[in-house]
């Protein structure tokens, strides 16, 4: 069970039993990055497991590295606070954007051999762009290590009542040890462990609560007698963006989440595509990502749901939401752990507390393992040490990991100045993945784009985000200047669609003043000029075997999620 104790800090009183799960837990985690390490004979074995994985496992993975502190806090933190308008991150903000990178886009990936996505965006645009994205993109994965290990460390304080900075440094101890044994491939396997562990360990949280309540429609009497009904609609979702105008509100939604931050994320985002690259052929690379929609769309069944349930069945809680979330011992980032106290027994809490830790450290895994890549391949290797033999690049991406984790430690101070931890993330997902994604489409569908306006378009977009994140009140926290009036994470919504507009207009601009690259140099890196039967991988074979058919069946399925729970 759960206490707040004299102090308003939140402590686990786990039992015997609870800390022998764990710790079984822990040597699995341990075990597996050892048995990865007999995998590890070349630098491609460190930083992409040689090419060699199966679909279904990268797959999971796929997912599992996504399903670390924005999923489980940060999207049961939204779920108490405004309820279903959160199924957007999901429906609309997450599975059209994997089903396209799955049919359109990995094949220029996979395809052209690339290392990451920055060495993608050098042959495509040249040095300049690159450095700006490989530093833009390093600088988000220490941002956004940093509260998954501030999150992990929270965890570890309320097991074990340490101070929130040793916790810090021993959760990211866990995480070093196994990325720096057995690299992708130890975060791969354990990421499809943690998949599984976070599953078993939410499930029966949400079953357990939903009884207590009454099941869903007792769930609709709390919402109605706490005046917060709304909150069961989806659309037109003014609690989550913010605005007043329910016709903006969609357009929000559907531009600015479903279409810049939701494209720009998942199609362009390294962290997710390391994964997808990983697998052992083109075909298993296509599907990596639409195998990984299926449980994705149904992933906030077992994380939104839990938190709408604690809004309801916390007293504290309850009145923290009531007084307009001001004041108390928590916050929203405390849904999920608040819930455990009240309804799960030892034994399940052991589970519970086993599948937080594995959804941490899963997030913070895949941060750590993209920077190492891109930090040794794509900075070190291209711009600094061209030469060296390829062991050097190995041993250096073991060191890019321990200073990746020094430097998240310092990072996790940031994350803990927001009391929801999605504002942040979507506003440095804004900064970072919503330009990258502008010159990322224009460049491969419009082969004249030159790479002077690869990179220009870049650093415009990305001040352009960081200028209306600084203007619009509540993105920044005590950065922002409130000058203008824009809530909730409809500014992050707001600053992504800047930064895609303002990149494409410079693009644009741009490119009509400078020399493109010659057409012999763009095969494989531009759509009109890339033959089809370079990326013809259907094999003939059942329908699931079909990238785009496979697609095709998430697709309707996810449309039909929208149309149920809207």
């Amino acid at each position: 069970m759960i206490a707040l104790d004299s102090s308003s800090i939140l402590r686990l009183d786990a039992n015997w039993v609870d800390y022998l799960l764990i710790a079984t837990y822990f040597v699995f985690v341990l075990g597996i990055g050892l048995m990865a390490r007999r995998s590890v004979s070349t630098s491609l074995d460190f930083f992409l497991s040689g090419r060699s994985l199966p679909a279904w496992v990268t797959g999971l993975a796929f997912i599992s590295a996504n399903l670390g502190a924005v999923e489980v806090m940060g999207m049961s933190a939204n779920g108490a606070e405004i309820g279903m308008p959160t199924f957007h991150y999901y429906w609309i903000g997450a599975i059209p954007a994997m089903l396209f990178l799955a049919v359109v886009m990995m094949p220029f990936y996979y395809g052209s051999k690339v290392r990451s996505v920055p060495e993608f965006m050098l042959r495509r645009f040249g040095p300049t762009a690159h450095l700006v994205n490989s530093i833009s993109f390093a600088i988000a994965q220490v941002l956004i290590a940093g509260v998954n290990l501030y999150l992990l460390a929270t965890i570890v304080n309320s097991l074990l009542g340490w101070p929130i900075w040793v916790s810090t440094v021993a959760a990211a101890l866990i995480v070093l040890s196994y990325i720096t044994l057995g690299g992708l491939s130890a975060a791969i396997y354990n990421e499809v462990l943690q998949f599984f562990v976070i599953v078993a360990a939410l499930l029966p949280l949400t079953v357990i609560a939903l009884h207590k309540v009454g099941g869903w429609g007792g769930l609709k009497d709390k919402m109605a007698t706490a005046h917060t009904t709304s909150q069961l609609s989806s659309w037109p979702g003014n609690s989550l963006t913010g605005f007043t105008s329910s016709f903006w509100s969609v357009i929000g939604i559907v531009f600015g989440l479903g279409f810049v931050l939701s494209f720009g994320y998942w199609t362009t985002n390294f962290v997710e595509v390391q994964r997808a690259m990983a697998s052992k052929d083109m075909n298993s690379a296509r599907r990596a990502p639409i195998i990984g929609a299926f449980p994705k769309m149904f992933i906030p069944f077992i994380i939104i749901v839990p938190g709408m349930l604690a809004a309801v069945l916390v007293p504290e809680l309850a009145k923290y939401k009531a007084a307009g979330g001001k004041g108390g011992p928590i916050d929203y980032n405390d849904s999920i752990l608040l819930l455990m106290r009240d309804v799960l027994p030892n034994g399940l809490l052991g589970v519970a507390i086993a599948g937080l830790l594995a959804a941490f450290m899963a997030g913070m895994a895949a941060n750590v393992s993209a920077f190492n890549t891109v930090f040794s391949y794509d900075i070190w290797q291209t711009y600094i040490k061209k030469d060296k033999p390829d062991g050097y690049y190995t041993a250096l991406g073991r060191w890019a990991t321990l200073g990746a984790t020094v430097i998240a430690i310092g990072t996790s101070l940031l994350a803990g100045q927001f009391s929801n931890m999605m504002n942040y993330l979507q506003t440095l997902f804004g900064f970072f993945n919503a330009p990258l994604f502008a010159t990322f489409i224009l460049g491969m569908f419009w082969k004249r784009m030159t790479p002077t306006a690869g990179w220009t378009g870049l650093v415009s977009g990305t001040l352009s985000a960081v200028v209306v994140a600084i203007l619009s009140n509540d993105a920044l926290g005590s950065l922002s200047t409130g000058v203008v009036n824009l809530s909730g994470q409809g500014a992050s919504f707001v600053a992504a669609g800047a930064a895609f507009v303002v990149d494409i207009l410079v693009s644009v601009v741009v490119t009509t003043v400078t020399l493109p690259k010659p057409e012999s140099e763009l095969r494989g890196l531009v759509y009109s000029l890339t033959p089809k039967e370079d990326h013809h991988d259907d094999h003939g074979g059942s329908w699931w075997q079909s990238p785009p058919k496979l697609a095709g069946v998430a697709l309707v399925m996810v449309i039909i999620l929208n149309i149920l729970f809207r």
